[in-house]
């Protein structure tokens, strides 16, 4: 099976390089992956794999095995990319202005695509039956993996597990990275905003100052972290966006503030809530002003079950050699396959993209982020090797 696996992923190598390069010169915002959606399925069709729409632009592939067995797993892709001006001077650049797969998603869509046409291949010789999940919008809450959730894509039929890869360009290509139990972040977005009482530079006696406030309030949020949260639980609290919007003499009405919130723990990512609404009041009340704090409350941590887990890696090692297997540590920012994960046993593993040599090591969410498409010969036929193995073949 696995001679058979590698041959016809050799076979599929140029084609998901294809893929990748026409989605990535054809990137689409969250939940807006129209022409992508299309993409997918003019290939399942192609191949014969069943397949039915979903949250709007997501796709769900149905691969049956000839041998017949009960077991399902669901191995899935996101597709949506990200509001972000490319600077890759490549012939596969970005053709829509201010759009760009920059956290690799079209690398997760072309690998599923190779994998589906890998276990299609395959019918014959395996039990059980793999649901294929294409998910839109991942980037943008509420996530599109929580709305296929609720439209049944856990049901009918119900994986007993769930598989999903990442690109990662701090690993080499070639290379994947594993981690049981709790993995990524839960991800909060903070919208604060600061009321006072603006007027001239040169009178601030007669103001009500919302920057001074906004300030106060920005130093005194880091005492939840810092003060508030056990230190033996990763916490992290920032703030990216502060506009007061007045001038070197005006002293604005308002400031607003706009931030995130990530940690690996409900309980207290509850409690912390409750604190940074009522420290960030109170201090503006203190000084003669007021505060609106409004939470959107976004992915839950992701935390990928042991068993399935240990069994997606030692596939892995028989597949790659254990040389090129590693272990990988907590990583604080999120991902919507939290979802899944807090729904089904799950495994989430990272794909190595990254090649000094070729400058495939920027990071994701960078107008430079690129990868080595050596890393396409890995992706598709791995996950395919998983998939089988975890189905009892």
């Amino acid at each position: 099976m696995k001679q058979k696996i590698q041959e016809l992923a050799a076979q599929i190598y140029n084609d998901v390089v294809g893929y990748r390069q026409h989605l990535h010169a054809n990137p689409e915002l969250s939940f807006k992956e129209f022409k992508t959606s299309m993409f997918v399925k003019e290939h399942l069709t192609k191949w014969g794999i069943e397949h039915s729409d979903m949250a709007n632009t997501g796709v769900v592939g149905l691969i049956k095995g000839n041998i017949p067995s009960d077991n399902i797993i669901a191995l899935r892709a996101d597709m949506d990319a990200l509001p972000i001006h490319e600077a890759n001077d490549k012939p596969y650049r970005s053709k829509n202005q201010g759009v760009m797969h920059a956290c690799g998603h079209d690398v997760h869509t072309s690998s599923l695509l190779g994998t589906a046409y890998i276990l299609n291949q395959l019918k014959d010789d395996f039990a059980g039956t793999i649901k294929l999940i294409f998910q839109p919008a991942e980037e943008l809450l509420p996530g599109g993996a929580s709305i296929m959730i609720k439209e049944g894509v856990l049901e009918n039929p119900k994986p007993q597990s769930i598989v999903g890869q990442h690109v990662m360009p701090l690993i080499d290509a070639g290379k994947v990275g594993f981690r049981s139990g709790i993995y990524m972040a839960s991800t909060d977005e903070l919208y604060v905003t600061v009321h006072g009482k603006g007027g001239h530079g040169a009178q601030p006696h007669q103001n009500i100052d919302p920057v001074l406030i906004t300030a106060h309030i920005i130093v005194a949020l880091q005492q939840i972290v810092s003060r508030n949260a056990d230190p033996r639980l990763p916490s992290v609290l920032s703030f990216g966006k502060v506009n007061a919007n007045g001038a070197t003499n005006i002293i604005p009405n308002e400031v607003k503030l706009e931030g995130t919130f990530r940690t690996l723990n409900e309980d207290w990512r509850n409690e912390a809530h409750k604190l940074m609404k009522k420290m960030a009041e109170g201090i503006a009340e203190s000084m003669g002003g007021s505060c609106t704090f409004d939470i959107h409350r976004g992915y839950p941590f992701l935390i990928n079950e042991e068993k399935v887990t240990a069994n997606a890696r030692a596939c892995a090692e028989e597949y790659l050699g254990s040389e090129n297997v590693i272990d990988l540590d907590i990583w604080m920012a999120a991902e919507d396959f939290a979802y899944y994960s807090q729904v089904t046993d799950a495994c989430f593993y990272r794909l190595g993209t990254g090649n000094v040599e070729k400058g495939t090591t920027y990071s994701v969410h960078t107008p430079n982020f690129d990868i080595d498409e050596d890393a396409l010969k890995t992706s598709t036929g791995l996950m395919a090797y998983i998939a089988l193995k975890q189905l009892g073949n």
